[in-house]
């Protein structure tokens, strides 16, 4: 049997090479790979930091935050605050984390001697002091650290002496004055200087040992005195890049952000002491 084409000869002998050439222009193109150009305005080229800092330096550093994202609108600082026991242990686990903002040297020191921070960018930023405090509605009759020897307390609220720098402070005063053994059964511990201070507004616990920082956040409680200095070391806050960043130079400027007049004069406010 015999098939006939529908199309006149002349179709087919145009057809044939007009189609072979279509097929060859449609593969070219499946092929050829076209660049795409964001539209002007709309490139994103922040970076984010994660910066680790002690949980005492919350509020000045919220505070601090909209003027660092004015002077540096392409970097975008998040914080992670914790114990700064807790975040030491994080970065030596491997957490991301660009910054480590430290309540003491003790954590600081730990890292740097596992090569996990960029020593040359490590500094002192502000410092701070240690105060006893008491409920707003307590009535205690304490007046000074040595007191509390013979306190009637039920509660004396502190920082974890192994992970929270404001414990371990307030461990050496009470070591120093001889407290430790007669405050043993009284210590109602805190994971974090905040929790610290909570507990005593709540009246958990008639006195606390926190940051004077702390206790100027809140109206619920009155500072009792002040530790004497030579009952613990420096409460110094260092700060540093962390090894692993992935953005070394922006970290670099938000650890000099934090040196400049204007950020000391906000950690001032806040109660701490600048260098």
């Amino acid at each position: 049997m015999k098939h006939y084409s529908l199309l006149p000869s002349c179709w087919i002998s145009f057809a044939t090479p007009f189609f072979v050439g279509l097929f060859s222009v449609l593969l070219l193109g499946a092929c050829t790979s076209v660049p795409f150009v964001m539209p002007a305005g709309e490139s994103n080229a922040s970076v984010t930091l994660t910066v680790s800092a002690a949980a005492s330096l919350q509020p000045a550093l919220e505070a601090i935050a909209p003027q660092f994202n004015q002077a540096h609108p392409d970097i975008v600082a998040e914080y992670n605050f914790a114990a700064s026991g807790a975040l030491q242990q994080q970065i030596e686990q491997g957490a991301a984390a660009d910054v480590f903002f430290s309540a003491a040297t003790q954590q600081m020191d730990a890292l740097e001697e596992k090569a996990l921070i960029a020593s040359e960018s490590r500094q002192d930023i502000v410092s701070n002091r240690l105060v006893l405090i008491e409920s707003a509605n307590a009535q205690t009759k304490v007046k000074n650290f040595a007191q509390l020897k013979s306190a009637d307390i039920n509660g004396l609220a502190v920082g974890e002496f192994r992970s929270v720098p404001a414990g371990q402070y307030a461990r050496q005063v009470f070591e120093r004055l001889d407290l430790l053994g007669p405050l043993q059964s009284k210590f109602v511990f805190g994971n974090t200087v905040r929790n610290v201070l909570s507990a005593v507004e709540s009246g958990n616990a008639e006195l606390g040992v926190v940051y004077a920082t702390d206790a100027a956040l809140s109206d619920r409680v009155n500072v009792i005195a002040v530790a004497p200095k030579n009952t613990h070391t420096p409460i110094v806050y260092p700060i540093a890049i962390v090894k692993t960043s992935p953005n070394p130079d922006a970290a670099q400027a938000f650890v000099d952000f934090l040196t400049t007049e204007r950020a000391q004069t906000d950690f001032e406010t806040f109660g701490f002491k600048a260098f």
